[in-house]
């Protein structure tokens, strides 16, 4: 018989029931759009078209069919009086572990990273949890998609590209895979006062990794040729590997690499291996990016900022460095987006991200772009959804002022033409805990 005490049964139970209880939010997610809807009156922001003041907005099935001030609207469709609104697209978070974390100190609700270093099979999209709380919070401030990626390792697997709002994983993805994600090894740093042994070993530890990404390559690679080779005569059976036929589409060029890399060392020595190995790469963090300037705008490769609110990469750096890095991305022609950090769990923060490279040199509509139309343009779903056009999806935010201001409320947003819910669990207790304040004043 095994017996159990009290006390331990209560720490097992709190382990078992405590996820549950945190990890549903009340929010339910939105119905298919089941009648045209007009947003009449307001400010529409298309981004690849100049505002349109005291515009129409109409969409249906999930798509845009026309925007403009003589827009024809249908008898059977829903009208809303939005006038002294705006109209954006919805924001796109471009670098995020949302549905795949709810609470860091509980591993049952951590579903970022998978054991051992190279895991191309890994598919982000698969351990989202829809009922996550971070969702709906980070709706609220107009984030509408956001690309989930996996972490860890060499290479850490697939990522996605998913609506913030859905029943099941299925419902919720937009496209998938995404990306393949590869963690360059840590090349920077301040090691001038490092002894030369500790130098050398890391020399030797950074030698070692590039060594197993290449034979993860090399294998990849032979794989692929055996599998072309089916079939042909005296060729023999090949067992499949869900590892390497994940990377079929990396290395046929269907799919980009992202690669996170900070220091210039890492992004010249990622470059060069990417482009020795014959991949699209994206660079992800580029803190010394506008270093590598020419070279990223000669190779065509885009950089997805991560993030702009952060301390300066040395001791020695501008204070302003982190904050003026779009700016100078943008002055030297090289293609880029803003993300905020996905560690902190603030992906609602985006907009301020974009506001503060505003505040620091960006045109303003570079950085309302950065957010959206850039977002999209580099996650390549830049014909479906980032502005407002014709034909598009219908994934867009109704506020009361700029989305870059912190002020700004975010009153409606739809997801492919569906209203959903902005409600979150932050707001319920604010109105709470006002109602309570509220009460005591009138005793």
């Amino acid at each position: 018989m095994v017996i159990i005490k009290a006390k331990s049964l209560f720490l097992i139970a709190s382990y078992l029931f405590l996820p549950l209880s945190v990890l549903a939010s009340a929010q339910i997610p939105a119905q298919l759009q089941k009648a045209p809807v007009a947003l009449v009156g307001g400010t529409i922001h298309p981004l690849t078209l100049p505002d349109i003041e005291g515009g129409t907005i109409l969409f249906d099935r999930g798509r845009i069919v026309d925007l403009g001030k003589e827009v024809v609207i249908p008898s059977d469709a829903v009208v809303v009086n939005i006038r002294g609104r705006h109209v954006y697209p919805g924001l796109i978070a471009a670098n995020s572990i949302l549905g795949l974390v709810e609470i860091d100190a509980i591993r049952a609700t951590r579903d970022i990273q998978e054991v051992g270093r190279i895991n191309p099979n890994v598919r982000a999209e698969r351990a989202i949890n829809p009922d996550s709380e971070r969702l709906p919070v980070t709706r609220a401030n107009g984030i509408a998609l956001a690309a989930v990626l996996p972490v860890g390792g060499l290479i850490s697997g697939m990522g996605a590209l998913v609506m913030l709002d859905g029943w099941t994983w299925e419902e919720m993805t937009l496209k998938a895979p995404l990306c393949m994600m590869i963690n360059w090894p840590e090349m920077g740093g301040n090691t001038g006062l490092a002894p030369e042994k500790e130098l050398e070993k890391r020399r030797e530890s950074i030698k070692k990794e590039i060594e197993e990404l290449e034979k993860a390559f090399g294998e990849a690679r032979a794989y692929k040729a055996a599998r072309e080779a089916a079939g042909m005569k005296g060729v023999p059976f090949h067992e499949t590997d869900i590892r390497w036929e994940a990377m079929l589409p990396v290395l046929r060029g269907e799919l980009p690499v992202w690669v996170a890399a900070n220091s210039l060392q890492e992004i010249e020595a990622s470059v060069e291996w990417a482009e020795r190995q014959g991949v699209k790469m994206v660079l992800v963090g580029g803190a010394d990016a506008p270093l590598a300037a020419e070279l990223l705008k000669s190779r065509n490769i885009p950089v997805i900022v991560t993030p702009v609110l952060r301390l300066p990469a040395r001791e020695d750096s501008d204070y302003d460095e982190p904050f003026t890095l779009p700016a100078k991305l943008f002055q030297a022609g090289v293609k880029f987006c803003i993300c905020g950090s996905p560690w902190a769990g603030n992906d609602r923060n985006l907009p301020y991200h974009a506001a503060a490279a505003a505040a620091f040199g960006l045109p303003r509509d570079e950085a309302l772009k950065a957010v959206t139309l850039y977002a999209a343009q580099i996650l390549g779903v830049g014909e479906q959804v980032g502005s407002l056009e014709k034909g598009k999806d219908a994934t867009l935010i109704v506020t009361d002022g700029d989305p870059l201001e912190i002020t700004t409320q975010v009153e409606k947003m739809y997801i492919q033409g569906r209203d959903i819910d902005l409600g979150n669990k932050q707001k319920t207790l604010y109105q709470k805990y006002s109602e309570k304040y509220s009460r005591l004043e009138k005793k």
